[in-house]
């Protein structure tokens, strides 16, 4: 992280901390009472210590009447701070869980407004280490650092009022001890910010690569890639190794050398004492009374200095976690509103590029009318997924525009716009849950009738009635209980389930045996009747029977017609065709 992104990023966490107002007064209330408590117990102890000695001295009889009122004292601030400490305890686990809890919920929130154009640059495990690591790095150093910093700064400068008042030359000697500790502490904590920034960006991508070499166990033990993943992986655990170690190791240096430092002066300032007492200047219960002062005025030092490693380790996870929520999120401003039916969809002029200088669709012109099928072929790269994330815009158009019923869809809001289509794709994406509720995602308001018509009309009904639950068997995470075409044809339930206006279909039968393609083929034709389709397809026996069939290369259409009439043409469709069908 640059120097000049940490203000930034401390003030924002600032802000969003002061939403606790409340629970943070009542925390900063009993870290004063804990901290005024702490500061008086020594003082009181001492003035123990000079009555006994005092009385010691002069020959008379202990006067265990004004000790009794000293204990009691002492007893009260002690249970004062006790009872202080539970409570700030409580509240600062309120507040730092609370504030997790809200982060996580705007992530969330954030997660469903970011455009796709922004996933493909990133890597998903890095994306999921600062959903979770770094928003959990910020909730258990919140809860430290507050209470922390708070009460090690109050500590100080009271501890610090009580030292002058009790000795000033003794205060002297420990004041020699201060820069020391402060020249460490900046020298340790400058190295180690560079390297809690590389261990929160390690992890990152340790996380991403494994959760890569999870999904792809199967591939990685196909190809025999186990000893090369094994090597990667060891790349990724190295650099985090070093760059973790480095961070504790710096930081665990910080406490030998306080320490060290600490211990010097509690020497010179016991001589110094002692010398003190002797000549009368002060009694002994002051001595003890400082040299307590003097070790807890080193606590505060060491907790802080400690305290600054957490923060560089706070501050980079929040950066992290701010740059995600920063992210640029899809606007909706527009007003118009795309009306049922879609009596025609035009492609006007439209260009799109992912990068400015590879365009992917150059100048592609096409309408489609109410209740065609229209199937997009060509090879690959040629822009067919393309068209279709144009079409629902999970990318707007570089130029040119896409009107359903003459609306420019960006003068429309994207739910409105999405609401008139279903989708199937070629990767198959289903929710942990029974099959009724995957069934049912594509429609909220679907009966159990709704889902079971659903499910005879993709001809999944009988395979999910030989099911030990049938539809109320639960799918596990990677769906992995039920077969890859049993996975599609569930899909494309969903989709009909949903009764769209604009049914898309992405190499929807491609993990389909071939009977069962040809029952889907067959519900397919009635479902599809009255609605406008997409038919994206590698596999062209499936399009045949398409109104119009589109064939694109290079992002343009270079064929469009019916299947008798591209094969008669013998461009590069009928090539296409003949080299799936060649004897």
């Amino acid at each position: 992280m640059k120097h000049t992104e940490r203000p930034a990023t401390v003030k924002r966490l600032l802000r969003d901390l002061a939403s606790f107002k409340a629970p943070l007064f009542l925390g900063v209330l009993a870290t004063i009472v804990i901290t005024v408590c702490d500061i008086l117990a020594p003082r009181i102890m001492g003035d123990l210590t000079n009555q006994i000695a005092g009385d010691v001295a002069s020959g008379q009889t202990i006067d265990f009447q004004a000790l009794a009122r000293i204990c009691l004292w002492l007893i009260a601030i002690y249970v004062i701070l006790g009872l202080f400490t539970l409570v700030q305890g409580r509240l600062l686990t309120f507040i730092s869980q609370r504030f997790v809890f809200n982060l996580r919920q705007e992530i969330s929130k954030k997660v469903r407004h970011i455009p796709l154009s922004y996933y493909d640059q990133q890597q998903t495990g890095d994306l999921l280490s600062r959903m979770t690591n770094d928003v959990e790095i910020l909730g258990k150093n919140i809860q430290q650092t507050f209470s922390q910093l708070l009460y090690g700064g109050l500590l100080l400068i009271g501890t610090f009022g009580m030292m002058i008042r009790i000795s000033w030359i003794m205060t002297v000697i420990f004041l020699i001890t201060i820069p020391l500790n402060f020249l460490a502490t900046r020298w340790i904590t400058r190295r180690s910010q560079k390297y809690f920034k590389a261990k929160a960006e390690g992890l990152g991508y340790m996380v991403s690569y494994v959760e890569e070499s999870f999904t792809g166990t199967d591939l990685i033990k196909a190809y025999s890639y186990e000893e090369r993943a094994d090597q990667e992986f060891s790349q990724y655990n190295d650099h985090l190794y070093h760059v973790s170690y480095r961070a504790s190791f710096i930081v665990g240096i910080l406490l030998p050398v306080m320490t060290f430092i600490s211990n010097v002066g509690y020497v010179a300032i016991s001589v110094v004492g002692g010398l003190l007492v002797v000549a009368r200047a002060i009694g002994i219960g002051d001595v003890l009374a400082f040299i307590q002062y003097s070790q807890k005025i080193t606590r505060p030092i060491a907790s802080m200095a400690e305290m600054a490693n957490l923060l560089q380790e706070t501050i980079a996870s929040a950066d992290r976690v701010f740059q995600f929520l920063d992210a640029p999120e899809e606007v909706d401003e527009q007003q118009e509103e795309i009306q049922s039916p879609i009596r025609d969809i035009v492609f006007d002029h439209v260009g799109f590029s992912y990068k400015e200088d590879q365009p992917i669709i150059r100048d592609l012109n096409l309408t489609v009318n109410r209740g065609e099928t229209i199937a997009i072929v060509g090879p690959t790269g040629a822009g067919k997924t393309t068209l279709v994330n144009l079409l629902l815009r999970f990318y707007d158009v570089s130029s040119g525009a896409i009107r359903l019923n003459g609306i420019d869809i960006r003068h429309a809001t994207r739910h409105n716009l999405r609401e008139h289509f279903a989708m199937v794709l070629q990767d198959i994406w289903l929710q942990q849950g029974t099959i009724a509720d995957n069934i049912r995602y594509g429609s909220e308001v679907a009966t159990q009738e709704d889902i079971v018509q659903a499910a005879k009309h993709a001809n999944c009904s009988h395979f999910i009635q030989t099911l030990p639950q049938g539809f109320d068997t639960v799918l596990n995470e990677e769906s992995s209980n039920i077969s890859q075409g049993q996975r599609q044809l569930l899909t494309i339930a969903r989709a009909f389930i949903s009764d769209p206006e604009i049914l898309i279909l992405d190499e929807a039968t491609s993990s389909v045996d071939t009977r069962t393609e040809q029952l889907i083929q067959k519900a397919m034709a009635n479902l599809m009747r009255g609605r406008t389709n997409f038919v994206i397809a590698h596999r062209l026996s499936t399009i045949v029977h398409a109104d119009k069939i589109l064939v694109l290369d290079q992002g343009d259409i270079v064929e469009q017609g019916s299947h008798e009439e591209l094969l008669e043409a013998n461009g590069l469709y009928a090539s296409l065709y003949h080299s799936q069908f060649a004897e």
